[in-house]
């Protein structure tokens, strides 16, 4: 996951998002008529950092194919913004395509207009909640997280104060529903990329002190491993060492937990 986050926030061009969309799911009629529809839909649209909409849509759903999305969840996916920001209608969705792919979208605005109306007198739960009893069908909560995922990869260009509501949004809200529903990876993706924004001289801080300690832990880890290898090895035992280093975000609340200052 991590890697495919890097290469999805290196991409900045219509065909390099669509070529790596059939990267992780296979081209049928139906996504080639999507992505064709969502081109032509946001055709002269560009992002504050100059690169042209569509191709937010398209990378969204290379995160909902990673995740294992089906034909109906990637072309809803495609279509999530259309229905907001053009004429078409989720009848117009229903009608081209089909039912199920109108229901996905419709439930995609439905989040979206709560979205605008929410504001800090609604507790972040309570929001959660609205978000889950507007959709049942948790294909629209995935689409709608590789959605958040993807925005906030792309924030610097925005205001600082813009920046800092939606990355507050994102870990009151976004990253414990990810928690919910098992995507922990997105979980933790969002919950670093929400401190980089909401307290970027600790985010930074962090981030240094893991880069000078990178060799140190890599050889602390070694040796751990070398010895549960050797010990397992003994027992003529089939195993699998996996790893995964502790995330920004989760370094930064021990720290809090355990009151310890940075430097």
């Amino acid at each position: 996951m991590e890697e495919l986050v890097e290469v999805v926030k290196k991409c900045k061009q219509t065909e390099q998002a669509v070529e790596l969309l059939f990267k992780y799911i296979r081209k049928t009629p139906d996504i080639e008529r999507a992505v064709a529809f969502t081109k032509e839909k946001h055709q002269g649209q560009f992002r504050r950092s100059g690169e042209p909409y569509v191709v937010h849509p398209i990378l969204v759903c290379v995160f909902v194919a990673y995740l294992g999305g089906d034909e109906s969840m990637v072309i809803a996916g495609l279509l999530h913004d259309v229905v907001e920001d053009t004429p078409i209608t989720v009848k117009d969705i229903e009608r081209l395509f089909n039912p199920k792919v109108a229901q996905i979208v419709e439930g995609l605005t439905k989040i979206s207009l709560v979205q605008r109306d929410w504001n800090v007198s609604m507790q972040a739960e309570n929001f959660r909640k609205m978000i889950l009893t507007l959709n049942d069908d948790v294909r629209v909560i995935l689409i709608k997280l590789a959605d958040r995922l993807h925005n906030m990869q792309t924030m610097d260009s925005m205001r600082e104060d813009k920046q800092t509501k939606i990355a507050s949004e994102t870990l009151y809200i976004y990253a414990p529903l990810a928690h919910r529903l098992g995507l922990y990876n997105i979980k933790t993706k969002l919950e670093d990329l929400g401190l980089k924004y909401t307290e970027p001289a600790v985010y930074n801080e962090i981030v240094s002190k893991i880069k000078e300690t990178k060799e140190e832990q890599d050889a602390y880890i070694k040796d751990i491993s070398d010895i549960l290898k050797k010990s397992l090895d003994e027992e003529g035992v089939e195993y699998i060492i996996k790893g995964r280093p502790k995330s920004i975000y989760s370094i930064r609340r021990k720290m809090k937990a355990n009151r310890e200052p940075m430097g």
